[in-house]
């Protein structure tokens, strides 16, 4: 299954826009994200030959402007795409759907929205002190299981420990996306990275608001199976 990385903040591709937020596009037809700006994920569509009329569904990560903020330029594209949120967003992120003729769905638990991608279903979080709902995205192949996460705000890995509880038995081939490790100190990235090594993550792709010191980290544990997120790159899982 391929995945399209059509918003992050790197690129090789100058045509591209690039910036704050994510936005995956996965099998063509399941957008994970949008980024912080509508004008710009769909000008990167557009260079990247992406056809919105085959995309189905938007799964959103979390209720903040860098991940929702494409979405509502994106509904206006193509009214009816199916929006899964967390029950515990807000209700103007839930209200600004339903007006723009976006099909809500809340996902509380682990929901399959397409055969072998699934979304976690909400998990807490904390940001600032304040309460912070998430999801993650899963995709299932031959390879073992990637996640597809938008920042970890209940950390990387109680999003990973909930996957495996729901996926037993299953490796995990790849976790890529936001980490949330940009403010950690040296000390606790190793922790994560000792972590997933328990976890028997294959490939690591940290990004966004991982922060350079962890991707770096993550680089050179990784190595060869350290994955460089870009904007109009393709992954094949």
């Amino acid at each position: 299954m391929k995945i399209k990385i059509i918003f992050d903040k790197e690129t090789k591709n100058k045509k591209l826009y690039t910036g704050w937020g994510v936005s995956f596009l996965i099998d063509s037809r399941i957008l994970f994200d949008t980024g912080e700006k509508g004008k710009w994920i769909l000008k990167n569509m557009k260079t990247l030959d992406v056809d919105i009329g085959k995309i189905e569904s938007v799964v959103i990560s979390h209720d903040h402007w860098d991940h929702t903020g494409g979405l509502w330029d994106l509904l206006k594209e193509k009214e009816g795409l199916d929006v899964y949120a967390c029950p515990h967003f807000s209700s103007g992120f839930k209200k600004k759907v339903v007006k723009l003729k976006g099909e809500l769905r809340e996902a509380e638990t682990l929901t399959e929205i397409a055969e072998n991608i699934f979304v976690t279903g909400e998990i807490a979080g904390e940001y600032k002190g304040q309460f912070m709902p998430e999801q993650a995205l899963i995709v299932k192949t031959e390879n073992g299981l990637t996640v597809a996460a938008g920042c970890s705000h209940p950390s990387i890995i109680k999003v990973l420990e909930k996957i495996r509880n729901d996926f037993p038995g299953e490796d995990i081939y790849l976790v890529f996306g936001g980490f949330h490790l940009m403010d950690e100190d040296k000390r606790v990235i190793e922790f994560i990275m000792e972590e997933f090594r328990k976890m028997r993550v294959q490939k690591a792709g940290p990004t966004h608001c991982s922060g350079k010191e962890a991707e770096d980290l993550f680089k050179e544990e990784y190595g060869d199976d350290f994955i460089h997120i870009l904007v109009g790159e393709e992954l094949e899982v």
